[in-house]
């Protein structure tokens, strides 16, 4: 069983996080995987704004550090932080966790797992700039919400879909995507 956590923050771009657990639910071909929630308190208001639907019940809870994931014994086996602020990516470049998402993300650095790091802001200030190279020189994967249009998307959520199925396959999690041909 694969266990992903999937951390979600306040950024605009809640349609990606969505999306998400749609693939990962739908996701068979023997693949077992565990997707936990986490969302932080901005990303539940922006989420209502964004999607219009209530957060998932089943979320964890962000202000309880007493998870496994929060230990370097029990951490997930990969997390994605889709979207994530820079707010929360200063707190995470600077290792002061403040809650369940940093602390858990802190601990997949620590431990060498892959934490993939989706950025929704442009542009980047030189700060920005700054505490994403220090989470990629840590051993964070940027990802930053870039669609691909070379794929030929006929709407919107065609592009989306394929932006997410790509972040699995970075996750180590195969789903097919469209692709440059």
């Amino acid at each position: 069983m694969k266990k992903i956590l999937l951390g979600i923050t306040g950024a605009s771009g809640q349609i990606y996080a969505s999306k998400m657990m749609e693939v990962v639910n739908g996701i068979g071909g023997g693949q077992k995987i565990k997707l936990d929630l986490v969302f932080t308190d901005t990303a539940k208001v922006v989420w209502e704004d964004e999607l219009g639907v209530p957060v998932p019940a089943n979320a964890l809870d962000n202000n309880s550090y007493y998870h496994p994931y929060a230990s370097g014994s029990n951490a997930a086996d990969v997390m994605i932080i889709m979207p994530c602020t820079m707010g929360t990516i200063g707190r995470i470049a600077s290792g002061a966790t403040s809650d369940l998402l940093t602390r858990a993300a802190d601990v997949m650095l620590k431990e060498r797992r892959p934490l993939i790091i989706v950025p929704r802001e442009t542009p980047f200030n030189l700060i920005h700039l700054r505490n994403l190279t220090t989470l990629a020189e840590a051993g964070a994967i940027i990802a930053p919400a870039s669609p691909s249009f070379y794929t030929h998307p006929q709407d919107m959520k065609e592009l989306i879909n394929t932006f997410v199925r790509r972040i699995l396959n970075i996750a180590g999690i195969e789903v097919k995507f469209k692709r440059f041909e």
